[in-house]
Parts: C-alpha cells; structure tokens; sequence
C-alpha cells in the first residue's frame, strides 16, 4: 500500500452528507480476534490489565484502524452489560423487569455512574492514544429497544406490550431517560475525541420490524430524537447502525429523530443500491459489502463486488464504504483484507 495520512474530515463529511475529498472506510466493529491475525499480535487480553495495559490495548487498536487506511477509529463501550440485572438480550436470561413493581424498584439511577465506572479510563485512553488526524466514531453503545430488551426480554416484551402497555411506555422511556444524561456526560467529558457518535440498535429483521411501526414511532424514535439533539448541540452527525428491514420506519428516523447517516445493510433484504437510490439524497450511507459476500466468495468475486458497489454509489454524496454489518471473527482474514485493499487501490494507494 502506498503512503496513507489519516484526516477524519472524509468520515465527517460523508456522515453530513456532503461528498469528501477521499472515499473513507468504515466498519461498525472489527474483531479482536481479526486483528490479531492480521497483526500477528496477541493484545486482547491486555484490556483487562492494568492502566498500563489497558494503554498499551488501546495504542495497538488504534494502530491498527490508521495501519488499514481509516480516518477514523470505531469505538464504543456498551450501556446493556452494565444494566444491573441485563442479559435477556445478549445472555438470553430471564427479564428483570416483568411488573409494575420491578420497574418500580430497579436502580435506574445508578446506571450512568456504573457506566462512567467501567469505560472512563478506555474513554481517556482513546483520546490519549489516538493517531495524529484521526478521531473516533462511535460513542455509548446499545440503543433503546436493545437496552429494553435486555431487561426485558424479546418475547416477553411483546407480551407486555398487550397485557400492560403503560408499563410497556414507561419501561422505553425510563431507559431513554438513562441513556440521554449518560450521552451528557459523554458528551462533556470525552465529546472531543469522536467526530461522529452513533449506536446500534437492530430494529428489524429480513421481512419487518421487530416491533409494531407505531410502537417505533411512539416508543424509540421520541427517545432517538432527544440524544440526537444533544449529540447536534455538540455539533456532530449521528449515525444509527441499525439491521432489518426497516423501510417503514426510516421517513421518521430520518425527519423526526434526525439521523443523518445509516450503516447495515444485507443483500436478502435488499441491495445497497436501494439504500443509496431512496435516502442518498437524505443522510450518508455506509456499508455496502455483504457479509455474506466476504465469507464465502473468492478473492475475485468479492473484488468484483467491491468495485461494483464502488461504481454505483461514489457519485452520491454520503458514502463510506465497508462491511453490510461488521467484521466477527468468523469472517475469513482474506476477504476481509480483499475488500479492504480494493477500496484503497481505487484510492489510489
């Protein structure tokens, strides 16, 4: 590859829908996994030393987003682990909150100083570490139906919504409530270190969303709409990482909550280029690559598509181009490096 100067600008730009010099990469997460292979270094673990440790993790993540030709490093640290009592989502646990009385007496409170507690010192690290003309995208992660689930439960959830859908209300608005005045201090304390906040919240599935389009619309994009606001107070662009089909909903996630850029995409709900024909005019869009396409096509078949890909959607104003989803660890080393160095030799590197 050929000389690479970071400048986060290019991400900023895209996430305003404003077309940058350089087409940026972006990836929603990329395993540690992945690139300790790539880098032929072992320092996952390192996360869960010390201080010194903890700054010896953060300059090799870093690294390795400027080493791959991104301007920006992807990170956040998740509100859901944190939650007491969560794991119905992630841990597939039984629900915490299943009564008037259990919301009545769970530790809302508590939250953001449990937040602030675990991430603090990897939010300051990442400020400290951070490569020269690079800033970080990303933020509190989970998002508000994610977080609702994860106290709640999925089934249950749906449940709850018909046999007690006051409390159904209560239980969204409780968790917005949490993650707008953890996002205010985030904001105050490490605002300057992200160019462009985001969090992911999968609101859908291949066919429709996972929950009524009303209860969208009343109970997560009201709560949407608050951080946004906030995170537009600090002047930055919000990204909403969000998978499924979610067509129905995205007028008002895009004019009510006001997202300005989309990432996640999948090929069985619909081509990238639909995302770019119906909202390129309306906010950035990122991704592009199915994951599907990195795992199980060849070399030059994922070239192929990169370039396809590429060809239709850098004329759009928006664009950043990565993953349909993220990089996990079961996505083959090569793939992901053949999508990485076609874009950057369509850069010119």
């Amino acid at each position: 590859m050929g000389t690479f100067i970071p400048n986060y600008k290019h991400i900023l730009h895209a996430a305003r829908n404003i077309k940058p010099e350089r087409m940026p990469l972006y990836e929603h997460i990329i395993s540690i996994e992945t690139m300790e292979q790539i880098t032929h270094t072992s320092f996952g673990p390192l996360i869960n030393g010390d201080l010194a440790d903890k700054r010896e993790f953060m300059k090799h993540y870093t690294g390795f987003f400027k080493e791959m030709g991104y301007d920006t490093v992807s990170m956040e640290c998740c509100i859901g682990p944190i939650m007491p009592g969560s794991g119905a989502l992630g841990g597939h646990q039984p629900g915490v909150i299943k009564t008037r009385e259990d919301f009545q007496r769970y530790p809302w409170d508590d939250i953001p100083s449990l937040f602030f507690k675990q991430y603090s010192d990897l939010f300051q690290l990442l400020e400290e570490e951070m490569p020269e003309g690079m800033k970080a995208i990303g933020g509190p992660g989970n998002g508000v139906f994610e977080c609702v689930q994860e106290l709640v439960g999925y089934t249950e959830l749906c449940y709850l919504s018909v046999d007690d859908p006051h409390l159904y209300d209560d239980i969204f608005h409780a968790v917005g409530h949490v993650m707008y005045k953890i996002w205010e201090r985030f904001l105050q304390e490490f605002g300057d270190t992200y160019t462009v906040c985001r969090f992911g919240d999968d609101l859908g599935y291949k066919s429709q969303t996972l929950i009524s389009t009303d209860s969208i619309k009343k109970n997560v994009v009201p709560e949407y709409k608050k951080i946004i606001e906030l995170v537009h107070h600090y002047k930055k662009p919000f990204l909403l990482h969000s998978c499924g089909h979610i067509f129905d909903v995205m007028e008002d996630l895009i004019h009510v909550a006001g997202i300005d850029a989309k990432h996640s995409n999948e090929d069985q709900i619909a081509p990238f280029s639909e995302w770019i024909h119906r909202y390129g005019d309306q906010i950035g869009n990122f991704g592009g690559v199915d994951m599907d396409v990195l795992c199980r096509c060849s070399q030059e078949e994922i070239k192929d598509y990169v370039n396809d890909v590429m060809a239709y959607s850098i004329n759009h104003k928006g664009f950043a181009l990565g993953s349909g989803n993220s990089i996990p660890g079961y996505v083959p080393v090569e793939g992901y490096l053949t999508m990485v160095e076609t874009a950057r030799r369509f850069r010119g590197e």
